[in-house]
């Protein structure tokens, strides 16, 4: 679905997956639950690309519709380019945009359930970051969320010889390495400060009161060049006393991973 976006100021896109009751597609098995009055209970989960894909990623790279229509459950698959799931200090409110306009938009265009447990969020990589994110932000709103093979340790990362512009556009962060910033010029009047606390994903957990978040799915692949940042998270979430559950098996950062991830994510919730 194509639409205007006033977080962006521009148009944006979003792939949505919604359950159709229908015997007549051969080998797409499923439907739609009904609530004690007869009506569709439709449960929704936001599911998150990475940080090279788009939002066609998951519809082109697994089998994540075919999932879906077994669990009768509406997947919206939302576009945010490159920004971690976050307002950027040099871009567009991406956070603002994930977190509340774009599921005020899905709840007003579709016909889902808005419970706190038919509320799902899940993502891969960058996307994994970006579930965790909301979930610890804005507990009262999912029953539970997964990270596959996650980004989740941007907080702790040093970002002053990082490469590339991209942390000093989303976080202002990496503006003055000791030879010099050669963005400079770009990001004149862009301070480095304190790394924003939303992000900061092991210090939400720490703070939060056990039993306060989501139920929360945590998997990497054993080959995965994240997976030391995976286990960091959930050592954090044993200390803090968050329940989880923890799957690490065989496999890098790739799709094969991934589609596997989500089907027992599915079964999980």
């Amino acid at each position: 679905m194509d639409f205007h976006s006033p977080a962006h100021g521009m148009g944006t896109s979003a792939v949505v997956l919604y359950p159709q009751q229908t015997d007549g597609q051969i080998g797409m098995a499923g439907g739609i639950d009904l609530d004690e009055n007869g009506e569709p209970r439709v449960p929704v989960l936001y599911l998150l690309h990475g940080l090279s894909d788009d939002c066609t990623g998951w519809t082109r790279r697994t089998s994540i519709e075919r999932y879906a229509s077994a669990k009768g459950i509406c997947v919206v698959m939302p576009e945010v380019r490159r920004s971690f799931y976050a307002d950027e200090v040099l871009g567009e409110k991406y956070w603002t945009y994930v977190s509340e306009e774009l599921p005020a938009l899905i709840n007003q265009t579709f016909r889902i359930s808005t419970a706190r447990e038919d509320t799902f969020v899940a993502g891969l990589s960058m996307g994994g970051f970006g579930a965790m994110k909301l979930a610890l932000n804005q507990p009262e709103r999912f029953a539970a969320a997964g990270s596959f093979s996650g980004a989740l340790a941007v907080a702790e990362r040093d970002y002053t010889e990082f490469g590339h512009a991209m942390p000093a556009r989303i976080w202002g962060q990496g503006l003055t390495p000791e030879d010099g910033s050669v963005y400079e010029s770009y990001f004149e009047g862009v301070e480095q400060g304190a790394f924003p606390a939303i992000d900061d994903l092991n210090a939400l957990a720490q703070k939060a009161e056990p039993g306060s978040l989501p139920r929360l799915w945590i998997g990497c692949g054993t080959e995965d060049f994240l997976l030391e940042e995976t286990r960091a998270f959930v050592s954090t979430l044993e200390e803090a006393g968050h329940a989880h559950e923890v799957t690490y098996t065989p496999g890098a950062h790739e799709w094969a991973v991934w589609d596997e991830y989500v089907r027992r994510f599915l079964d999980w919730i």
